[in-house]
This record gives structure tokens, C-alpha cells and sequence, in this order.
């Protein structure tokens, strides 16, 4: 190809959608850190609003407004304060040991969330959406639950293999999309949600079916039968915390994807094909070839997290061992702006609405609150506009595509 055909390439104009989703995933610190403050802004309107105790003060407001506004206050304060208390440390608590459980709570819901959410965020950064974490977990549950039920073996070994099992399966559910998507055109969003729907009606086949893979004595509630022992995820600090050996397991999964994407050849061709997909063509980089890679290693992340989750956890299986964490893991990675770092942050901010979501039952604040609050974060950062004009913030400059010359200089690509 020549010069101006690779120049051609490498300015190719934009449409508008394909800029506006370009920025949702730059991760803009600023915009994501506004997003989550007006989350929380909001959810706590709807504390103050639907709590009958407010209401009722509002009522005589005029024969005393100091009570009405204190009212106010407090239901905030007791709201989100139960939320740190829950999640964080409890202040309340007699020892140390049960002051810092929450904070342990926190850590073991972020695990798999930070997993996933780097499943989703690696194909984002290469211009694809995986949807399909939570089939792809639920094909790697499968994988990791037939080595830990039916397979026996030493301590540790018999833990690794059932997660290398739960990785290979994650990753086959993986490249039928990358094939489909390369070889067919078929759209990744349109296969990842047709095939979530495939593996959880199939998880719960093959736990129904007497005699089939997963089944727990023919019972009927699908169920599986309970992990050996050697294969469980053991507790990290103790029989007096539940956090187990699935935080050192996300701590190598974010470590690895640091690397792969910020410092191997691979990512780089990754990060090319995201940032245009016709400039990487012409410098040689087999597009499609790509894709089938990355959503390969994106499902092994989300393999990683289903072996963390079914290893962990005591008793046999069902069919919601999976906890919506394949649902989540886009609004991490979307929080996270796909980047390790950020992805860890809103992995934990996440695991702390799981593990605080109890605390504010007991406070009297309803936990469909921290859904709201979700919820509003997602719809925030999913929409730069509306953060720009409720905070006056400046419209980005366009950037000029520019992984061309950063490939040569680097020597990445002949």
C-alpha cells in the first residue's frame, strides 16, 4: 500500500456515533469521578424522599424547620455512614478483628467484579463489546465444577487444574464469538447475549439431568454436588475472615493485563485495532485475527472470576452462582475506563456496595438505593453530554489518530 493510501487510512473521518463511544470508553478521570458524585447525590434524594420519617417532618415545616432539616441529615448520614460500616471498617464493632471483617467483605465481592470487569474492558480497548461474561462464566463454573466434583486429586493441584479448567472452557465459549466474528460479520454484541442465554440454560442441563456431569443426587433443585475440599479456594487470613485465595488470583489477573496491554507487542496490536480498526489493516495487522485473540482472552478473565466464585463458595452449585458479576463487570469496566487501575477502583467501590448493602437494610435505608445509585453512575458515563452540561465542562478536541507512527517508532511494526 502506498504512502497516501496509508495516510488515507489513518485519517479516515469518524462518525459521530463511533466518536461519542470512543469517548465513553477514554475513561476521562474527571468525568467518571463527577459521574459517581452525582450517583451519590441522587441516591441520597431518594433516601430523603421515600424515608416517612423525612416526610413527616417536611410536614410541619413551618412550625419547626430545624427539625425537618436535621431529619434530612441524619437519614443521609446514617445511610451512607451504614454503607462504611458495612463495607469499610465498623466502627462499632468490640475488637479489630470484627472492625476490619467488612473491609475483607469488600475485598472478596471485588475479586471476581475486578476479573470480569477486565474480560469486558480488554475488548472494549480493542473496539469490541463482550456482553457475554456471564455465559462465559457460566461455561467456566461448568468446566471447574465437573474437575472439582469428579476428578481427585492432591491439595493445590487438584485448585489449579479445576481453574485451568474454567479458564480452556471460558475461552472456547469465547473464540466461537471471535470466529463468528471474523469469519461471518455477525455482530459480537447480538452472539454474546444469544450465547449467555445457551450456557446458563446449559449449566442448568447439566445440573438437572441425574447422572450428567453435575448432578447432586437427583434432587430437584439443580444443584451440584460439593467441591473436594483439595480443590476449594482456602480462607486467606484465617477461619475468622471468608476471604480466600481469589484476591491473590485478581491480583495476577490485573497485573497480566497491565502487561499484555500496556507493555507487550500484542496489546499494542490490540490497542491499534481499537483505536481504527482500517489504519491497523493497512499496516498489516490481520484485523480479524484479532478479534478471535481478544475475545479469547477477554473470556479467560471472565473464566478466571467463575473459578474464583464456584471455588469459593460452600455447598454445591446453583444455577445463580454467578451473582449478576457478568451483568457488573461492564459498569466496571466503563467506571474503570478500561484501564487496570481503574478497573481495580471500581471493582472495590462495587464490592463495597455488595458487602454494605446489609448494613443499610439494618439502617432502615432501603438496598435497592445502591442499585440506583448504579444504575445513575452507569447512565452518567454512558452519556458524556449530560456530565458536560450539568458541570460546564468543555467539549473534548478531536484527536488525530496517531498509532501509526507510535507502531514504527517503536518497531512494532515493519
Amino acid at each position: 500500500m502506498s504512502k497516501k493510501e496509508l495516510k488515507l487510512a489513518e485519517l479516515e473521518p469518524e462518525s459521530k456515533e463511533v466518536s461519542v463511544l470512543k469517548e465513553i470508553m477514554s475513561g476521562d478521570p474527571v468525568r467518571i469521578a463527577l459521574s459517581v458524585l452525582l450517583g451519590f447525590f441522587i441516591g441520597a434524594i431518594f433516601m430523603v424522599v421515600f424515608n416517612p420519617d423525612v416526610v413527616k417532618s417536611w410536614s410541619n415545616f413551618g412550625a419547626d424547620p430545624n427539625y425537618a432539616l436535621s431529619t434530612v441529615w441524619w437519614t443521609i448520614q446514617d445511610g451512607y455512614g451504614a454503607l462504611f460500616s458495612g463495607s469499610i471498617y465498623n466502627l462499632n464493632a468490640d475488637n479489630f478483628i470484627n472492625g476490619i471483617r467488612p473491609l475483607t467483605e469488600t475485598l472478596r465481592f471485588a475479586g471476581p467484579l475486578i476479573m470480569a470487569g477486565l474480560a469486558v474492558s480488554l475488548t472494549f480497548r480493542v473496539g469490541l463489546f463482550n456482553i457475554g461474561a456471564t455465559g462465559q462464566m457460566m461455561v467456566g463454573l461448568a468446566g471447574a465444577t465437573f474437575v472439582s466434583t469428579r476428578l481427585h486429586m492432591p491439595q493445590v493441584i487438584h485448585m489449579l487444574v479445576a481453574v485451568l479448567a474454567a479458564i480452556l472452557c471460558s475461552m472456547v465459549w469465547g473464540i466461537i464469538v471471535g470466529i463468528l466474528k471474523a469469519r461471518t460479520g455477525a455482530h459480537e454484541v447480538i452472539v454474546t447475549i444469544m450465547l449467555n442465554y445457551v450456557a446458563t440454560d446449559l449449566f442448568t442441563y447439566f445440573l438437572r439431568e441425574p447422572g450428567l456431569l453435575l448432578e447432586a443426587n437427583g434432587g430437584g433443585t439443580p444443584k451440584s454436588d460439593h467441591p473436594d475440599g483439595t480443590a476449594m479456594m482456602g480462607a486467606l487470613l484465617g477461619p475468622s475472615f471468608k476471604l480466600n485465595y481469589g484476591l491473590i488470583f485478581a491480583a495476577i489477573a490485573v497485573f497480566v493485563y497491565w502487561w499484555l496491554m500496556e507493555r507487550s507487542t500484542f496489546g499494542f496490536r490490540f490497542r491499534m485495532v481499537g483505536h481504527n480498526a482500517s489504519a491497523a489493516r493497512a499496516a498489516g495487522i490481520k484485523v480479524e485475527n484479532t478479534f478471535v485473540w481478544a475475545l479469547a482472552i477477554s473470556a479467560a478473565f471472565a473464566g478466571l472470576a467463575a473459578a474464583t466464585q464456584g471455588l469459593s463458595m460452600d455447598g454445591g452449585l446453583t444455577t445463580s452462582i454467578e451473582a449478576g458479576i457478568g451483568f457488573d463487570a461492564i459498569t466496571v469496566a466503563l467506571l474503570g475506563g478500561s484501564r487496570a487501575g481503574g478497573v481495580v477502583m471500581a471493582g472495590l467501590l462495587f464490592g463495597a456496595f455488595k458487602a454494605g448493602s446489609s448494613s443499610m437494610q439494618v439502617a432502615g435505608v432501603s438496598p435497592e438505593v445502591l442499585g440506583v445509585v448504579k444504575a445513575l453512575i452507569v447512565l452518567f458515563i454512558a452519556a458524556p453530554p449530560i456530565i458536560r452540561a450539568l458541570y460546564r465542562l468543555p467539549k473534548p478536541e478531536p484527536k488525530v489518530f496517531a498509532a501509526i507512527q507510535q507502531a514504527k517508532a517503536a518497531k512494532v511494526i515493519k
